[in-house]
Parts: C-alpha cells; structure tokens; sequence
C-alpha cells in the first residue's frame, strides 16, 4: 500500500516540480508550503465546526475577561479558569477532525518536497557507509547477505557484520551517476540507489518496508516479505539558499510558510481558527 501511494504520488510531483529544475529550489519550497498553507485553510473551513469554533472561543475571552474583572476574588478566579480550561478543550477538540483530515496530505506533500530537496548527490571521492538491517524472523544470517557493485563504486573496507543482524559496508564513490547497488538475502535481491556527483537531483537515502518508507518516497519501499527491513546511505545536506535546507529545515520552512499563508489569509476566506 505504502509503495502504491509513494509511486503515485512521485509521479504526480516528480511532473509538478518539473517546471523549475532544481536550480531555484528555495522559491519551488516557498512556493508549496504558501499553496498548502492556503488548500488547507480552504479545506479547513469545509470540515470544521466554524460556528462551534467562534462560540467557544467567544466563551474562552469572556472567561480570561472575568478572571481580570474580579481578580480580587480568589473563588471567581478559580471558577472562571476551571471554565476557561473547559472551553480550551472543548476548542482543542473541534480541532481534531480538520487536524486528521489534513495530517496525510500534509505529511505527503513534504515527503515529496524532502525527497527532491532535502539531500544532494555525494561528491566524487566520498566514503560512506551502506548501512542493512536484516529481519530477525527472516531466519537469513548476516553472512548470508552479499553484495553486488556497479563501476564506479569502491569497496574502502571488509564488511562488517553484527550478530543483531545489521551489515556495514565502507564504500567509495568513484565515479558520477546514480549507481545501483545490489544485495542477496534469502534467496531474493534488494536494490539501493547511491547518487555521485552531478546536477541537484532527487536523492534517496533510505529504504525500509515500515510506515517510515511514507516519508522516503525516493524509492520504493521495501517488499514486506523481504529479509532485508533497512537500507541506509547518507548524503549531504542540500544548501537551499534562503531558506534552511535538509530534512529539518525543510519541515520548519514549510509548516512554517503554510501557517504564515493561512493566519494571513484566514479572514479573506472567512475563516474563524
């Protein structure tokens, strides 16, 4: 299911993100987070209890406005924060089914964004680490596991093997181009993207069959019934200009952005939050 979506929605965005290469790359991020900043308060109008919303909040400033009245009264303050406590949770949950309707297609639109933006392919040179992560139940011993590589990618270092079943391999990056690595466990093959020079690009640096595999849309997520549960390679952070890059930047940039959009336009679309 998860890789169903994942290829659908890359083939959606790998279309949409197109139009502007991955040169300006910060405009492309700032450009999505204010469209789903704006989709979102749309649809959050839709789904809310906008007139729920408004009484509530109504009730809380009446309540925060007695607490200041008759802030000499210690039984009154009392009773009107109880009240306003009350009110807040009452507003929290008016909250909740707009938060579950937008929470997927939120999370999908930046998983996208991440894949393209967040990393950069690994300069010429470079060594790193092939990281595997076997499934205990799969029977399949971490001796078992090997390891096929394209020209262009180096072997710095003998494999080591772990007995919780994890598998590390030192690897250098000799030549450019995204080069397919290839591992045998169990009878079947796993394949794992490893990007080497070049233009900015899409760059994968995980692969795995849990739910994770929904925010790493690079490639495909693992088959369920592999030995194989994890496949990692790190790569450099993508510098994005004016905006922070790399995973984390990237999550701030557009929660951020998408907020910004929202709390500015809210009144233009008749919006109560």
């Amino acid at each position: 299911m998860i890789a169903t979506a994942n290829a659908a929605l890359s083939a959606v965005f790998d279309v949409l993100l197109a139009p502007f290469g991955h040169g300006p790359a910060w405009f492309d991020l700032a450009l999505w987070s204010i469209v789903c900043g704006v989709l979102a308060l749309w649809v959050y109008k839709r789904v809310s209890n906008q007139a729920g919303i408004a009484r509530t909040k109504e009730q809380i400033a009446a309540y925060l406005y007695e607490i200041r009245l008759f802030r000499h009264d210690p039984i009154a303050v009392l009773v009107s924060t109880g009240r306003v406590l009350l009110y807040n949770t009452v507003y929290l949950a008016y909250n909740l089914v707009p938060m579950a309707v937008l929470l997927v297609p939120m999370i999908a639109v930046l998983a996208q964004l991440e894949a393209h933006y967040a990393f950069d392919p690994v300069p010429v040179g470079t060594v790193e680490l092939l990281k595997v992560k076997l499934d205990p139940k799969s029977g399949v011993s971490p001796r078992e596991v090997k390891l096929e590589r394209p020209p262009g990618v180096a072997l710095d270092a003998p494999p080591v093997r772990t007995p919780d079943g994890e598998i590390f391999w030192r690897l250098r990056a000799e030549a450019p181009g995204d080069h397919v690595l290839t591992l045998s466990a169990g009878g079947r093959t796993e394949t794992k993207r490893w990007s080497v020079g070049g233009d900015h690009r899409k760059v994968s640096s995980l692969r795995t069959r849990s739910l994770e595999a929904f925010l790493y849309p690079g490639e495909p997520a693992l088959p369920r019934d592999s030995a194989i549960s994890r496949i990692s390679l790190a790569s450099p952070e993508r510098k994005l200009g004016l905006l922070p890059g790399g995973e984390l930047g990237i999550l701030a940039s557009f929660f951020g952005l998408s907020l910004i959009a929202g709390f500015a336009l809210k009144d233009r679309f008749g919006v109560t939050l």
